[in-house]
């Protein structure tokens, strides 16, 4: 029996990680793209990488600053482009690793926030879109980074729109009412269960 990986992702500010909380509650092995891809940014081979296509000016301490690069980056397209050729094929491969360690399981959640973007959803046997109001997400994310509205919308134009993430998505989580979502989360588990 292969185990199956499930994609989950969704727009920023969506609450992902929420949902991704909830599956882990329920004993799923949770796989965090964004959080394995920050720590791929300070591996030394990355870093020079980073300084060689980015210059000096993005590294404080002679470590890559997320903020700076942030502000590179969502700005330009092909930057951000530059960027993931960088990162993504080292999270691919870590995340192959990862799931070779949780063979026994019957599916593994794989929450990216590019999973469509990056084309990573085509090697996911079902996935998982989060949605909420673009006005809801544009507030829990300037709470959350300490940013403003124009920097989110900054950051929203590099993802795909929802429209077009749902035509492609398996399961449909509505992220306004957290008790809703927790409900949602239990029949998607139950159901991949019977896959």
């Amino acid at each position: 029996m292969k185990t199956k990986i499930i994609g989950l992702t969704g727009g920023i500010g969506s609450g992902k990680t929420t949902i991704a909380n909830y599956f882990a509650d329920l004993g799923v092995p949770v796989y965090i793209a964004d959080t394995e891809a920050k720590k791929i940014l300070y591996f030394p081979e990355v870093v020079q990488q980073i300084s060689e296509v980015f210059g000096e000016e993005v590294l404080t301490d002679n470590i890559p600053d997320r903020k700076k690069l942030a502000s590179v980056v969502f700005k330009k397209p092909e930057k951000l482009e530059q960027l993931n050729a960088i990162i993504h094929p080292r999270v691919r491969q870590h995340f192959t690793d990862w799931t070779d360690q949780h063979k026994d399981e019957k599916f593994v959640i794989k929450e990216a926030a590019i999973l469509f973007e990056s084309g990573s959803f085509k090697d996911c046997d079902k996935v998982i879109l989060v949605t909420a109001p673009k006005e809801t997400r544009i507030k829990r994310v300037m709470k959350r980074d300490g940013v403003s509205e124009k920097e989110v919308l900054e950051r929203m134009k590099n993802q795909w729109s929802e429209e077009k993430k749902k035509k492609l998505s398996d399961f449909i989580i509505e992220n306004i009412d957290l008790e809703v979502a927790k409900n949602q989360v239990n029949k998607i588990y139950k159901t991949i269960h019977t896959l």
